[in-house]
């Protein structure tokens, strides 16, 4: 799935993963003092999402939520009545608005009585895939899908099971504290930067403190898997992997190479240039695939998905991430004058400058 790099890394930015195990579902692990590990269960293919717990004084900050299901309120319960019996939590970050990510946030506030704190765009966010269900909005769906090609039998399949995980949320508690970036804040004894970036997300937090080389990278940068960046019916012209690899090259120029990174998927790695560089090139690779299809004869983003997803056989909660992912891709080139488009019949097809 990713390119490799050119050479060989220097010790310093060898990939590495301290773990080879993760925690299993009755468990959390101490990944530096006073930070401890928990693992939910996903139900589909990406089948896990990370949970980081702080230190903070008297109380702990709990870093996303899990899941808006039973599953995941079970494996929450089990855990406070076992490995963590001891932690009360006392501030819950969300660093974006994923279902599985905000999930329970409403849940965990409201049994822990604690704060949220989000990003202003990831909070309404939220609140907005809570009420996305309009029928305009699901007609903006349809012809945003159509437009790109997909026939109606896909599109509906889309509209229906492809989109419903987004519904997998707690009710959001109805106020929030914002973070921004550049913030500073403060759990127990270290102090982390607040490190907002597009791309998976409209503006995902990430937290680095400098003191410890810590750097809970969300879903920004994974150890092992690219994280989603797609463009919706919502700005069907968002340039959201422009935006991701920006984000990427400022983490590149404003942190070290030896900061441990607890990403929201996969597990603690060192090398986060390293692997920045991966995922860069593995975008870059698929703008190749595309460019290369389009040279001869124009494109429509359901006819590139072939192209691109040539390993995978995709159902359609996957066909709506491949899609979103591709448009992502053909707007990109779009702005960067790799591709120009043409419409006809109110389809769009893309053709390689």
């Amino acid at each position: 799935m990713h390119s490799k790099t050119d050479g060989l890394p220097s010790s310093a930015e060898a990939l590495r993963y301290p773990w080879e195990n993760h925690p299993g579902p009755d468990q959390v692990v101490e990944v530096a003092p006073g930070v401890l590990w928990a693992r939910l269960k996903l139900p589909f293919r990406l089948n896990h999402v990370n949970v980081y717990l702080l230190a903070d004084g008297d109380g702990w900050t709990m870093v996303d939520a899990g899941f808006g299901n039973e599953e995941s309120i079970a494996a929450w319960t089990t855990l406070f009545e076992g490995s963590l019996k001891h932690v009360k939590v006392t501030r819950l970050i969300v660093t974006h608005s994923h279902p599985d990510h905000v999930g329970l946030a409403g849940w965990i506030t409201e049994r822990f009585g604690c704060p949220l704190f989000m990003s202003q765009v990831e909070y309404l966010q939220s609140v907005y895939h809570q009420n996305r269900g309009t029928e305009e909005r699901r007609n903006a769906q349809r012809l945003f899908f159509r437009r790109h090609g997909m026939d109606e039998d896909l599109t509906e399949k889309l509209l229906g099971r492809g989109q419903d995980y987004l519904k997998r949320v707690s009710v959001l508690p109805p106020s929030y504290h914002r973070l921004t970036h550049g913030d500073e804040v403060v759990i127990g004894t270290r102090r982390f930067k607040v490190i907002t970036g597009g791309g998976h997300a409209l503006d995902q937090v990430m937290l680095y403190c400098a003191a410890d080389k810590l750097f809970l990278s969300a879903d920004q940068v994974l150890s092992k898997i690219s994280p989603n960046v797609s463009v919706w019916a919502v700005e069907p012209e968002q340039n959201s992997l422009g935006e991701y690899l920006a984000s990427l090259a400022s983490l590149t120029t404003t942190l070290p190479y030896d900061v441990m990174v607890l990403p929201g998927h996969g597990v603690p790695f060192y090398g986060l240039k390293t692997r920045i560089k991966q995922l860069a090139d593995h975008h870059e690779e698929r703008c190749r695939l595309i460019a290369e299809a389009c040279r001869e004869v124009p494109q429509t983003s359901k006819e590139l998905v072939p192209v691109v997803f040539h390993k995978h056989v995709l159902d359609e909660h996957q066909m709506g991430f491949a899609s979103g992912e591709l448009v992502a891709h053909v707007n990109y080139m779009l702005v960067e004058g790799r591709l120009t488009a043409e419409t006809a019949d109110g389809v769009l097809r893309f053709r390689t400058t």
